[in-house]
């Protein structure tokens, strides 16, 4: 047994910092000790929301203020925050800790900033098992925040239960709403910065989304008037209950009708799928492989072969060597 094991079920957060640092390892050791822990993991479930939005509407003030309030409600909360990675040196800010300062020092509370390292979906290659982490310390709600880079970021709502769009006031009218990609994965959209002079205009997005969304062809998944539009204000929790009564009714119909159970079984299987085909493009990172790799590049290159020849080639010696 992982002497990781008892204290990360134990809910100690320093238990759980090295169990995520453990399996976001690409140490081939570090991998075999990660996946012998998280198959020894009790079967704990959270309540998981993905939290997606446009940069700089205000994802991590309304994730502060929305964990707060679900801790002082006496939840659990953990924050798995994706930040996005340069792509000329690979490195990541991992801000996230000093925008939610006054969660991050709540007990109740566990933040961790996550690079994305060149991971297309919004999140990182490893969230999903970090979640099953945070499940196993105790924690009743996880939230995921995506990198935030528009609508094609939906890889997120094959790892929670809800996925929830954060929008600002005037970000666009029942056009926008009714573009496919993201807009249809959404089970909320939640209009942020619903205050001051913005007040009128969050409430007339609103309005423009709702019904943008009635327009949609409605999910086998969701009860009659979802998904739905809300307005909130992070800055000042005007809606944030509301917006946390419309989830928990949607779980709870969902966990009734099936629905929810459903979705976990289809999460599973897409994650095994993408666990192999990982696997498989792990296969090329050999010495042999890259050799190859090169030889057929060079050809296509310079029109010795095309490149779907130069593929099937590929492939062929992959199966053939590993039939050795």
């Amino acid at each position: 047994m992982d002497d990781l094991l008892n204290p990360l079920i134990q809910g100690d957060r320093r238990a759980l910092s090295r169990a995520i640092t453990l399996i976001e390892s690409t140490r081939s050791d570090h991998r075999d000790r990660a996946v012998s822990l998280l198959a020894t993991l009790p079967d704990r479930q959270a309540l998981r929301i993905g939290l997606s939005g446009t940069p700089g509407v205000g994802k991590s003030t309304f994730i502060e203020a929305f964990g707060t309030m679900l801790t002082e409600a006496g939840l659990r909360v953990a924050v798995l925050a994706v930040d996005p990675s340069s792509t000329r040196s690979g490195g990541s800010i991992l801000g996230d800790k000093t925008r939610m300062e006054t969660l991050s020092r709540n007990p109740m509370a566990f933040i961790r900033p996550t690079p994305s390292s060149a991971q297309l979906g919004g999140v990182a290659r490893r969230t999903r098992e970090a979640i099953r982490l945070c499940e196993a310390a105790g924690y009743d709600v996880v939230l995921i925040e995506t990198v935030g880079v528009g609508q094609s970021e939906t890889l997120v709502a094959e790892m929670c239960d809800l996925f929830v769009l954060l929008l600002a006031p005037a970000g666009g009218d029942e056009l926008q709403g009714v573009k496919r990609g993201i807009m249809e994965m959404a089970d909320l959209i939640l209009v942020n910065k619903a205050d001051g002079d913005l007040l009128s205009t969050a409430r007339r997005t609103v309005a423009d989304y709702a019904g943008a969304l009635r327009l949609l062809r409605k999910r086998p998944q969701d009860p009659e008037g979802f998904p739905k539009a809300l307005p909130v204000s992070a800055a000042t929790q005007d809606g944030l209950p509301n917006a946390w009564a419309e989830m928990q009714a949607l779980t709870d119909w969902r966990r009734k009708n099936g629905h929810f159970d459903e979705n976990r079984a289809q999460q599973a299987r897409h994650w095994f799928m993408a666990e192999l085909r990982a696997g498989l493009l792990a296969r090329l990172d050999t010495p042999d492989a890259r050799a190859r790799l090169d030889q057929l590049g060079t050809a296509v290159a310079r029109g010795d072969a095309a490149p779907a020849e130069a593929a099937r080639q590929m492939l062929d010696w992959l199966t053939s060597t590993a039939a050795k």
